[in-house]
């Protein structure tokens, strides 16, 4: 589905969170050509001028504002266009609101990039992952949520600090929405392929002084950090980002990774129409299946009650 020459990538949305991840993918090297696309054209313009002029030192890469006709040829769009959280607000209050941007946007993207991978960014991102599945007429393959990616980098940066251990060597996912009912499967999160709790009394973590692990505090963390990063900063745009291109890497790689993203489930934990994080497969095709890690019964039944939470959204909007 992908081209094999120089990928081409287009970002819907010129504000922080697209603009950002414009400027991410151009310094990896990811894309050859990144097309920006704003309401606002002169946002877009001047969004795209500032990165290429930065670009002179690194591999040729061609980025520029357009409009929907540009994206043809597309192997990725990126939609993180919508009103943005303010301080207080959940990404639920946003929901019909960035329902019907997304509403206005998906048949003029869909016209000219029909065969891109579609990863939404937007918030609700769950809800709009599954409303755009429901409008947009593609394959549900072609179709990713960035979900939980942001979460689980939360949790990998927390659990990493916590053990002074590299991120690399964490292993551990946030699972259900991208929202306050999101958690972390803790029977399977490890350190090195070592459970956390026999982690925990290893004779290293005694070494260190590692103090117990707080798992309710830690899952507080993640839940409230982009509410936190909003109240200060205004906007959460850099670690969303750098998630994000990392799911672009995986999607243009020639073999498939497995990573924590949205997807519609079709009985996957006994879940089905709604769109929800769980360890999915992807790769140069999209969506290439769903894995169901061996979950205890509370997680199954916390991942339940997520998707319980998206779905009373979902009935309550109009698309």
């Amino acid at each position: 589905m992908c081209n094999k020459g120089g990928n081409k990538i287009t970002v819907i949305g010129a504000g922080a969170v697209g603009s950002t991840i414009a400027y991410t993918l151009s310094n990896q090297s990811i894309a050859s050509e990144i097309v920006l696309i704003d309401i606002v054209k002169g946002k877009a313009e001047g969004e795209a001028m500032d990165i290429v002029q930065g670009t002179a030192f690194q591999e040729p890469i061609n980025v520029y504002a357009g409009d929907y006709p540009d994206a043809e040829g597309s192997d990725i769009v990126i939609i993180t266009s919508g009103v943005a959280r303010k301080p207080g607000q959940t990404r639920i209050d946003l929901a019909q609101t960035n329902v019907n941007i997304l509403k206005s946007i998906t048949p003029q993207i869909v016209k000219y990039a029909p065969n891109a991978i579609y990863v939404i960014v937007s918030n609700p991102v769950d809800v709009l992952t599954y409303v755009f599945t429901k409008i947009s007429g593609l394959p549900e393959s072609q179709i990713i949520g960035s979900g939980t990616a942001l979460d689980t980098a939360r949790l990998r940066s927390k659990l990493s600090e916590h053990f002074k251990v590299a991120q690399k060597n964490v292993h551990g996912h946030v699972f259900g929405e991208h929202g306050d009912s999101a958690f972390v499967p803790w029977s399977v999160a490890n350190i090195a392929g070592i459970k956390i709790d026999e982690y925990m009394n290893s004779e290293i973590a005694k070494k260190k002084g590692t103090e117990n692990l707080d798992r309710a505090e830690v899952e507080e963390y993640v839940h409230k950090s982009g509410g936190r990063i909003i109240a200060n900063k205004g906007a959460t745009n850099y670690a969303i980002a750098v998630s994000v291109s990392r799911l672009c890497r995986l999607i243009l790689a020639p073999y498939e990774s497995v990573t924590t993203v949205s997807t519609v489930l079709h009985g996957e934990y006994g879940i089905e129409e709604v769109a929800i994080s769980i360890l999915t497969e992807i790769g140069p095709n999209g969506v290439n299946g769903r894995l169901e890690l061996p979950l205890t019964e509370e997680e199954k039944a916390r991942l339940v009650n997520s998707a319980t939470v998206l779905k009373e959204v979902i009935a309550s909007l109009e698309f």
